[in-house]
């Protein structure tokens, strides 16, 4: 690795940049995982930024979050009998048992991923 100078009023300053990394859209479990960071992991996420890998870190959080969410999820809802054929026979029942579920799964995700 070498390391170039400037010149800035007499002295010579080294051209430190970022690594560059491609935009990455991000989604809201790895948004609320970089506020996590930023607020209460400071050392942490000054770390991961100035190596290059905070957006890999968020990327993984992003998509483990995903599936544990879809996993536990499907986990509940056939240990809570909401099947199939409960959608067909009462939509408005299912869709709120769903929610219900999603909201449970979410939250056991933010609790174990996100705020650790």
């Amino acid at each position: 690795m070498e390391v170039t100078y400037r010149m800035q009023n007499g002295f010579q300053v080294p051209n430190l940049l970022m690594p560059q990394m491609p935009e990455v859209h991000l989604g809201k479990y790895a948004e609320l995982r970089r506020e996590y960071l930023k607020k209460h992991r400071r050392v942490l996420y000054t770390n991961l930024k100035t190596s290059g890998k905070l957006t890999e870190h968020l990327a993984e959080i992003e998509q483990t979050a995903r599936k544990m969410v879809e996993q536990t999820v499907a986990r509940m809802a056939q240990a809570e009998g909401v099947t199939e054929e409960l959608k067909e026979r009462d939509p408005l029942r299912w869709t709120g048992l769903m929610n219900n579920l999603k909201h449970s799964a979410e939250e056991l995700v933010l609790n174990d991923l996100i705020y650790s």
